[in-house]
């Protein structure tokens, strides 16, 4: 019987500043942005083989993060989570990624927490 197993690797709460909303002042002043990064290996190696090159090291996916939100200033946060998904599917055989951003400083004249958007690639659905 043939098993199949999968790894799923989970980076919580980035926390990064950025240029991105489509006020002048968020374009201008920056704010801060809180970001989930979710990925699943497309063919993961086996388990007993304990090598960094055997994953996608959890530090060069935060750096993906970190470059793509530097590199440019976008209205929506939906767009910096496709941008996101894409670098991390140029760069790495991934079949799932999530991506999670929240937004805590929302011109809203209301009282919340955050706005959040998930953003969802998975093989096969593009």
């Amino acid at each position: 019987m043939n098993s199949i197993q999968s790894y799923t690797i989970r980076l919580c709460n980035i926390v990064v500043y950025g240029f991105h909303g489509v006020h002048p002042e968020e374009k201008t002043l920056g704010q801060r942005f809180e970001i989930d990064l979710e990925y699943r290996l497309k063919n993961p190696a086996d388990p007993w083989k304990d090598e960094e090159r055997s994953t996608i090291s959890y530090v060069n996916a935060h750096n993906i993060i970190s470059q793509v939100c530097a590199e440019q200033s976008f209205n929506l946060i939906e767009t910096l989570g496709n941008r996101i998904i894409e670098e991390m599917r140029e760069r790495y055989s991934v079949d799932i990624v999530v991506v999670r951003i929240r937004k805590p400083s929302v011109p809203i004249q209301g009282i919340l927490d955050h706005v959040e958007v998930e953003v969802v690639w998975q093989a096969g659905s593009a």
